[in-house]
């Protein structure tokens, strides 16, 4: 389950250490892009306060919209596991593809022919320059796990999904788990 190199298709987990950033705290992130340049990934776990039809008066249908990341929030992204019907997808790994055709979306969305099982919005994303991932992974900032299941990267509502990816993780991280957010407040 844990590598220490980062590529595109897995998931960066923030080690509980990570306490005060309100961006990384918790967080479960998508690494979507990764190369010698940098790394693009979203953070799957911190849902946002607006909706979808709220920012997209084309889209009829209340969607959750996520915090992706603190680089470009004004910018809307999207992952989702329907490539045979969203035009210009790119693969991240098998089953999850990230972008395609935006108005074709709108359509299928506003038709009922995607939902929330099966794509995720995010405003904004959590972006690395070259070496500053592998940087912080060699200071234990992040756990990588390529074992996971993919429908709960489009799935899984909350931020109880970094609980549960702790909670996979055994041994140390166990105790973790059932920390509060923020230990100084114990």
């Amino acid at each position: 389950m844990d590598v220490k190199l980062p590529k595109k298709g897995i998931l960066l987990i923030a080690e509980p250490s990570i306490i005060g950033d309100l961006s990384f705290n918790r967080s479960v992130i998508l690494l979507s892009h990764h190369s010698s340049t940098g790394s693009v990934g979203f953070i799957l776990n911190k849902a946002l306060s607006v909706t979808l039809d709220e920012l997209v008066p084309e889209i009829k249908v209340p969607f959750k919209v996520f915090n992706g990341g603190p680089v470009e929030q004004d910018n809307l992204y999207f992952i989702h596991q329907s490539p045979q019907l969203i035009p210009n997808s790119v693969e991240i790994q098998q089953g999850i593809y990230w972008g395609g055709s935006f108005e074709k979306i709108i359509d299928l969305i506003n038709c009922g022919k995607l939902d929330q099982n099966n794509i995720k919005f995010f405003l904004g994303y959590s972006g690395w320059e070259a070496d500053q991932l592998e940087d912080e992974l060699a200071e234990d900032t992040w756990v990588i796990n390529s074992d996971f299941k993919v429908e709960e990267v489009i799935t899984y509502p909350d931020n109880s999904y970094w609980k549960s990816e702790i909670k996979k993780l055994g041994g140390e991280y166990l105790i973790w788990s059932n920390a509060p957010e923020n230990p100084n407040l114990n």
